[in-house]
């Protein structure tokens, strides 16, 4: 394969000084370890993780009460104890920098909104607030292992709830107030709550939702609630009242909960104690209640932000996301470096594309994390940034959620910052970890992630269970690492989570698979990394495989599609049909947000032929397709499509429309309550009964 165009090499300066580069200083200094380049400690970490893990600990400064017998029980997948015998607290390791930025002027949080102005939250404040917060929680019996969950957005009294509900050693999980009842009581009934953080609605894109009738309906339908914490957001003067479905259920206003001081109080606990419970998309069956721990959690997000992202205490950090994705979990943590945390709560789209470009401008941001489906708006839309907006003070920008083309890249170094740390990562709400990510120290290649994290022992596997280099394989992770779930909450024999992870390589020793199509490539520098989407949803054309994403990165360069989605028909030796479905721009229009529409023929005529693609278009797409990829991965049609079906966290919802056109029926093939536009789905209900008729 050819070794693509390097975009960025950082400078000497950026070395000295990224927190990677101080963290080999010091493990030469006080372990009389050298490395000569990023592979050898890549190296290093995974064939001693006890090591690795233990000095990183140390060196980062985590805050722990009772110390740990040893690092690592065995190295086995599921069941490796990390750090047994240490008690540390999540909330305590966040609130830290508080002591150390007490007297000065810089925030702990910056936030914006469709509904508020600008809002400067000190440390001070998010201290003091955390602790009058816990007082609260104890005064209404919460107790260490109690569920308390959010219905709210990024706003900053989810942050607070958040540090509150894990310095009691309460557990915290989370869902945004833009899914529907049905998909958060499907995750919440899972883990019997006592807590709910409500608010009364939001803004988005210019439009309010009154959310009172979903929060009434939770508490009607979670009989665990012993109490409701209620904001008013989308009307200041809300009123908290009506919302005690039963007698048993206290309603306390937040401003009545924040009323009486008290001091923080961090509980400590054991490192594998319950932290918070995330939850798969959900989309094809009941969302998996995934239990990470305290002090998981903080050593690889602390490795992730200080090593990978390089984020320190001068940095201005904003990475969009709502209270219901991984990304936001990422995002809170970092106040563990002292950063100062950026936060928006609304559509990025809104009133155009160029919202979150201003925001970074006013805040001078330098750490700034968006969406790829958000950079190829831009980039339909002919944005060039950088000629827009000052945008000088950015150092990193990060993308996550899906793969990130080649052409992206590009567009990022011309049209936003050609001295930027293009920050492309993956990996998940599973491992709670990226598994592939950035480094400060390391070239950007165009459309490759950098490097393998660091502690992880990530390959890509063949069907034969070997590791390789050069060709797609599937994702794997070969030994434990201290993020990994705990366990699913309910899932009393651990089945549930063998079968996720560990079923299509089991051992002795199990390998984790994650689920994507990746290929690594050896580079001067480092081994780097990508995607070619989700292996479930994989291409099988006469024999040979192919990730969807290598078809998008064809499509989407067309001016005419603003989105598209592909499927492979291919089911129990049914001759292959790949059906191309593409989102149209039409002549001159601007698409804004992440949900945009194009014109597009109904399901039932699209099913009949009428597909709503000019034929010359059609044939220009296919023509690129068969001479950049293979002519073996030409589709079949090509349809014009409304939408495309996504998750809440942007992803293209493959595998459902799949099941779908190949005949099951919609409700047993996604959940429509976990989706971004669940709308969007109808037109492939109507195309497929169509088809089959």
């Amino acid at each position: 394969m050819s070794t693509p165009e390097v975009l960025w090499r950082p400078s000497r300066e950026r070395i000295a000084r990224a927190g990677i580069t101080r963290y080999r200083h010091w493990l030469q200094q006080s372990r009389g370890l050298a490395f000569a380049d990023y592979e050898s400690l890549w190296t290093w970490s995974v064939e001693h993780l006890e090591d690795f893990w233990e000095s990183f600990q140390q060196w980062a400064g985590v805050i722990v009460h009772a110390p740990h017998s040893r690092v690592l029980s065995a190295r086995v997948m599921p069941g490796a104890r990390w750090f047994e015998g240490e008690t540390l607290n999540y909330a305590e390791n966040l609130l830290a920098p508080a002591r150390v930025h007490a007297h000065t002027n810089r925030p702990a949080l910056v936030f914006e909104s469709e509904l508020r102005p600008r809002t400067e939250i000190g440390w001070d404040q998010l201290r003091a607030e955390t602790g009058a917060l816990t007082a609260t929680l104890k005064r209404l019996g919460v107790a260490r292992g109690d569920r308390c969950v959010s219905f709210m957005p990024n706003i900053p009294q989810a942050v607070v709830a958040l540090l509150a509900t894990t310095s009691l050693g309460a557990v915290w999980s989370s869902a945004s107030p833009d899914m529907g009842p049905v998909s958060v009581l499907d995750r919440f009934r899972q883990i019997e709550p006592t807590v709910l953080f409500a608010v009364d609605g939001y803004r988005y894109g210019g439009k309010d939702f009154d959310r009172r009738d979903v929060v009434r309906e939770l508490v009607r339908q979670l009989p665990s609630l012993r109490a409701v914490v209620f904001v008013p957001y989308l009307d200041a003067q809300a009123s908290p009242g009506g919302l005690d479905g039963a007698s048993t259920v206290e309603v306390v206003a937040w401003a009545d909960a924040l009323a009486q001081p008290a001091d923080c109080a961090f509980t400590p606990v054991p490192f594998d104690h319950p932290l918070w419970i995330v939850y798969s998309s959900g989309t094809t069956g009941m969302p998996k209640p995934i239990v990470h721990g305290h002090g998981g959690t903080v050593l690889e997000n602390l490795k992730s932000d200080l090593l990978h992202l390089d984020v320190g205490e001068d940095d201005r950090f904003f990475w969009f996301s709502s209270t219901g994705w991984i990304m936001w979990n990422l995002w809170v943590s970092t106040l563990m470096t002292g950063a100062t945390l950026l936060q928006f709560d609304g559509n990025p789209g809104h009133p155009d594309l160029g919202t979150l470009w201003r925001l970074a401008e006013r805040e001078r941001l330098t750490f700034m994390g968006i969406s790829p489906a958000f950079v190829s708006l831009c980039m339909k839309a002919g944005m060039k940034p950088r000629e827009q907006f000052d945008l000088s003070a950015l150092r990193s920008i990060g993308s996550t959620g899906s793969p990130l083309t080649e052409e992206a890249y590009r567009w990022i170094y011309a049209a936003v910052h050609p001295d930027v740390m293009l920050a492309s990562i993956s990996g998940g709400t599973d491992p709670g970890a990226a598994f592939l990510t950035s480094c400060p120290i390391l070239p950007v290649y165009a459309g490759e992630m950098q490097c393998r994290t660091l502690g992880g022992a990530v390959h890509a596997y063949g069907d034969d269970g070997k590791p390789m280099l050069g060709q797609v394989g599937e994702l794997v992770c070969a030994e434990p690492m201290p993020s990994m779930p705990l366990y699913f909450w309910g899932d009393t024999d651990g089945r549930r989570y063998f079968d996720s992870y560990f079923d299509v390589f089991p051992g002795p020793p199990n390998v984790w698979r994650h689920g994507d199509w990746l290929q690594l490539a050896q580079r001067p520098e480092s081994v780097t990394a990508t995607i070619y989407g989700r292996s479930d949803s994989t291409i099988n054309r006469y024999g040979i495989r192919m990730g969807t994403s290598e078809l998008y990165r064809v499509v989407e360069e067309f001016d005419e599609v603003a989105d598209s989605l592909v499927v492979d028909l291919e089911y129990l030796g049914r001759e292959s049909f790949l059906a191309l479905f593409v989102v149209l721009r039409e002549p001159g229009a601007t698409i804004a947000g992440i949900g945009a529409k194009g014109p597009a023929q109904d399901g039932a005529s699209a099913a009949r032929g009428q597909t709503g693609v000019d034929p010359a278009l059609r044939q220009r797409i296919l023509d690129a397709l068969r001479t950049r990829l293979s002519a073996r991965h030409v589709p079949n049609e090509v349809y014009a499509i409304p939408e495309v079906p996504r998750t809440m966290s942007g992803k293209k919802l493959e595998v459902p429309v799949r099941k779908i056109l190949l005949g099951q029926p919609v409700d047993k093939s996604v959940n429509r309550d976990s989706m971004a536009n669940p709308a969007s789905i109808d037109w492939f209900v109507t195309f497929a009964a169509a088809r089959a008729g």
